[in-house]
């Protein structure tokens, strides 16, 4: 099958149509990441002037020139709705003229392959900060086949996209009756204050038996210790037991973690602790610590303190709502089956990522 090479230049042009007329405003701006999605500015824009954001249209791309390392912040518009981006990114689409010579979605298969971001970042130049110019994405060269080629193989993409949408709908559903549950819950029980409940424990590794040292993250899972333990005592750290907690103030307030499984060890820095099993269900409380409000929680008790922590005393003066431990292990059931359906949606879209440079080599190769 023959292929034809092409400068991006070729095909490409910036879109600078910006929100003058104040049409959109700050709902509608949107952010890009470096796994090449769309997503909800993180920034607090409620009081910036959105007139000179640009206005992206469907089937239209966005980059930040600025690199992150080895990936290029990139997204497409795959939807039907137009939204805004901050006019310090680019914005661009396929030249009307060029669309019976490149198919948009394919275009962003190339754009979502590592090797892509490996060439970009080549092209990148800077000190302090590299940037991905629109001249140098111009410059890059791209081999295509026929229009045809490209939609046959757009289509798998698409179908697979939708397969996924379809199933990651369904997990969002199972998650809003999670929440209106709890919220539910909430509103019909009377709040206590967890601190009745919750034991500081200071349980040392003195035998010297456990090696396994963990920490604990900002997404509260135990991960393992970024800290060189090579030639460390270990019989000074903690021991943390199965359905024990444990967090460090050094690292990310209200980073809290639940060990399930096997005891594992934390820096002495780490307050561990333990939970009355008889009034609380140690996955129950594990939930209420994945909300948002803990995060809120935490901060205020700890901002302002010398080293900015908080201790078991102050986290016991947080509030949630006890119902028996039967109603608490429905509600952990439900909790878990979105967490599992959440764990095969990230799955699945890690492998629609991996496909792109599969369904790009085997267009080229047919």
């Amino acid at each position: 099958m023959g292929l034809k090479k092409y400068k991006l230049g070729e095909l490409i042009e910036l879109v600078e149509e910006t929100n003058s007329k104040g049409l959109y405003g700050s709902n509608d701006v949107r952010g890009m990441t470096i796994t090449k999605e769309i997503i909800p500015t993180k920034a607090d824009v409620a009081n910036t002037d959105l007139h000179k954001f640009i206005v992206v249209h469907p089937e239209e791309f966005v980059f930040n020139p600025r690199t992150h390392g080895k990936k290029i912040g990139f997204g497409y518009n795959n939807t039907k709705q137009r939204f805004l981006i901050s006019w310090n990114n680019i914005a661009f689409r396929v030249k009307p003229d060029a669309l019976n010579t490149v198919n948009p979605t394919y275009l962003f298969l190339h754009f979502n392959r590592e090797e892509w971001d490996r060439e970009a970042c080549f092209c990148s130049w800077g000190s302090s900060t590299e940037v991905f110019s629109w001249d140098a994405l111009c410059d890059m060269k791209l081999n295509l086949p026929s229009i045809a080629q490209q939609r046959k193989y757009v289509d798998v993409y698409l179908a697979l996209q939708n397969n996924l949408a379809a199933y990651q709908s369904k997990v969002e559903e199972l998650k809003l009756v999670c929440d209106g549950y709890i919220e539910e819950l909430r509103r019909k029980m009377k709040c206590e204050k967890i601190g009745t409940y919750i034991k500081e424990e200071n349980l040392r590794n003195k035998d010297n038996k456990l090696n396994n040292v963990l920490g604990v993250c900002k997404d509260k899972i135990f991960i393992n210790t970024v800290a060189n333990m090579y030639g460390i005592e270990l019989t000074n750290y903690k021991v943390v037991k199965p359905n024990w907690f444990a967090y460090s103030n050094r690292i990310n307030i209200g980073s809290i973690a639940l060990r399930y499984d096997t005891p594992c060890l934390v820096s002495p820095s780490y307050t561990v602790f333990s939970l009355d099993e008889t009034k609380i269900l140690p996955e129950y409380l594990s939930l209420w610590l994945q909300r948002e409000e803990f995060l809120h929680f935490a901060f205020f008790y700890s901002i302002g303190t010398i080293k900015d922590e908080i201790s078991v005393n102050e986290l016991g003066e947080m509030e949630i709502p006890i119902p028996d431990l039967k109603t608490q292990y429905y509600i952990i059931q439900v909790y878990k089956c979105y967490i599992e359906r959440q764990r095969i949606v990230d799955k699945l879209k890690e492998q629609l990522k991996n496909i792109c440079p599969v369904l790009i080599r085997g267009s080229l190769n047919e």
